[in-house]
């Protein structure tokens, strides 16, 4: 199954208006400095960058926050911040991009998770991070949980965004698959290593290929089914969703049903977020109605198209249209 007729494609994306999907997990900030470097400074071997410009943007769960509200639904983040101006700017970066923050909570003497990346023109030269990777504490878990319940309510679905930076601890995960078992929501998991066993229960479970190969200490066939199968039935999950890369994905459902998509992208530019715009349209399409097979290929094709871009962005409505039934023409 990698085709969606041109009705049922305009319906889906249409439904997706009237989606709200509650996002929890690490959140951060990126932020980026760029400008140019004529020397090299006499203190180290390094570059001496001039700074020309600066600006923000969402990233971790935030940025699968972005994905979503890109595809035209509704988004609320649960995760938490610093009491200090890198978690304000992040405040503002989501307001700005029309996300709710209700659920993001300061957290005293823990810094917001902020990724400095140092651009020459458009390359890279350097980054550097200031984060705690340490899980947080049973109060602040707490809180995390009662702001997943209270959000819960009247959502189409819920995503656990884990970037290993403490957020998504085993007592948030096993009170948010509860709430969303008790609401009937489907849950799409983005793992990490961490607690990469402890989503029994979810409706999607999406590692990338290193993810999953690192966590099973063994090779991936996810050309072989019935390998999927054994893996799905490991982890607990209704339907294994596995991304891999210029692979493109394979899912296994709860059903058997096996759906092999192959990669689409035309041209790679930037690989950076693909993953969480996979994450925020499966958890939208699902939210819409869409079936895993179909959320799949959706997304499949939204990763093509962000690759294409340069840096993390996001993908609309139209660009989704236009690129699959371009696809399906040619």
């Amino acid at each position: 199954m990698n085709r969606i007729s041109p009705g049922r494609l305009d319906a889906l994306l249409e439904a997706f208006r009237d989606v709200r999907v509650v996002v929890v997990g690490d959140l951060m900030l990126d932020v980026y400095l760029r400008g140019s470097a004529s020397r090299i400074s006499p203190e180290a071997p390094v570059p001496v960058v001039k700074v020309a410009e600066e600006w923000v943007a969402l990233g971790g769960a935030a940025n699968v926050a972005s994905n979503v509200v890109a595809l035209g639904a509704a988004c609320d983040v649960v995760g938490c911040i610093g009491t200090d101006r890198s978690g304000e700017r992040l405040r503002e970066a989501l307001a700005s991009a029309g996300i709710g923050d209700e659920g993001v909570l300061p957290v005293e003497g823990r810094p917001t998770t902020v990724k400095t990346r140092i651009l020459v023109r458009h390359h890279q030269v350097a980054r550097y991070d200031v984060e705690v990777e340490d899980d947080i504490d049973a109060a602040c878990a707490a809180e995390v949980s009662a702001a997943i319940e209270r959000l819960a309510e009247g959502a189409h679905a819920l995503v656990l965004e884990d970037y290993n930076k403490g957020v998504l601890t085993p007592l948030v995960i096993e009170a948010a698959l509860s709430v969303a078992n008790r609401h009937g929501i489907p849950v799409v998991v983005d793992p990490k290593f961490r607690n990469f066993f402890a989503y029994g229960g979810a409706t999607v479970f999406k590692p990338n290929l290193l993810e999953l190969s690192t966590a099973l200490q063994a090779p991936v066939h996810a050309d072989d089914p019935e390998w999927m199968e054994s893996v799905r039935g490991r982890l607990g999950c209704a339907h294994l969703l596995v991304t891999l890369g210029e692979g493109g994905m394979a899912l296994l459902t709860e059903d058997g049903e096996y759906v092999r998509v192959p990669t689409v992208a035309r041209s790679v530019y930037d690989v950076s977020g693909a993953g969480d715009t996979v994450t925020a349209v499966v958890a939208t399409a699902l939210g819409a109605g869409a079936t895993p097979a179909e959320a799949a290929v959706l997304a499949n094709h939204a990763a093509g198209i962000e690759v294409g871009k340069a840096g993390v962005a996001t993908v609309s409505p139209d660009e989704l249209r236009a690129t699959i039934l371009q696809h399906q023409n040619a």
